[in-house]
């Protein structure tokens, strides 16, 4: 494989992961963090330039180097998240209205659930 072939290649990856971590942000069973470092990830080995927008970005460029470095995140953030998470859970339960679907939401939602509270804290300095 070319090596230009295989930059546009690294360069598609990294966009649709771009895409669908920004959807996962909105979508609490789409999880958000491993697409963010995959588009880093493959933005790093094969666009410079994009790559540092990742980074310098006002929104995700903090979150991606926060997670990076283990630096954790806030209190505040991890509050928000895992209520905004029992919220979108509680409203498809009650859509679905199938015990099957409900148990596995109710575990996936306790899985993520303890993944964000073993995240450290980030205590601002």
């Amino acid at each position: 494989m070319s090596e230009k072939l295989k930059r546009q290649l690294l360069i598609i990856a990294g966009t649709l992961s771009l895409a669908v971590g920004i959807v996962g942000i909105a979508v609490p069973l789409l999880p958000t963090t491993p697409f963010l470092l995959l588009a880093a990830g493959c933005y790093l080995r094969s666009s410079q330039r994009f790559y540092n927008w990742l980074m310098a970005n006002r929104w995700l460029g903090a979150y991606i180097r926060n997670y990076i470095e283990g630096r954790g995140i806030p209190l505040k953030v991890k509050i928000f998240i895992i209520a905004l998470l029992w919220v979108t859970i509680g409203i498809s339960i009650w859509l679905v209205a199938n015990w099957v679907v409900t148990v596995i939401l109710l575990i996936v939602a306790a899985g993520v659930t303890l993944h964000i509270i073993f995240i450290r804290v980030r205590h601002k300095k």
